[in-house]
């Protein structure tokens, strides 16, 4: 729920890093949830790069979990080799206490404290934009570390 700590997530990077939820404490993350095959992924994906290009010295921390299976990490890699934030496969479909993902791009933000700040299944299902972004994370930003 909104307002309560995030569940905790780990990505697994395509370079072997481990980089957990729990650790980004005083950031704020983006948690995406995408697949290659997927076109309003493909669409969403350049956006969130864009912002953490420009918003990482902010704090900012995107994590993209890709819903590929290992047949597809030479896509995966090719689609991360594209984007400014780290890139890693789920394994399943499913993510912990976020449920299965069952319907992607889905997105989930945790503000700097690791508190739940906007939850993806609440949203119509439709790619994230420069709008939402300004209106959603902006203000998680501005509030500085």
């Amino acid at each position: 729920m909104v307002g309560e700590p995030a569940p905790p997530l780990v990505l697994n990077t395509l370079d072997g890093r481990s980089i957990a939820t729990r650790d980004l404490l005083g950031q704020v993350v983006i948690a995406t949830f995408w697949a290659t095959w997927c076109e309003p992924c493909r669409e969403e994906l350049p956006v969130f790069s864009n912002y953490a290009r420009r918003r990482a010295q902010d704090g900012l921390q995107v994590l993209g979990f890709s819903l590929d299976g290992p047949e597809s990490l030479a896509r995966v890699r090719a689609v991360a080799a594209t984007l400014s934030f780290p890139v890693g496969l789920l394994g399943s479909a499913y993510a912990g206490a976020y449920g299965r993902m069952w319907q992607i791009p889905v997105s989930f933000v945790i503000d700097r404290a690791g508190r739940l700040a906007h939850n993806g299944w609440d949203d119509a299902p439709q790619p994230w934009t420069q709008e939402l972004l300004r209106r959603f994370v902006d203000p998680l930003l501005s509030r500085g570390a």
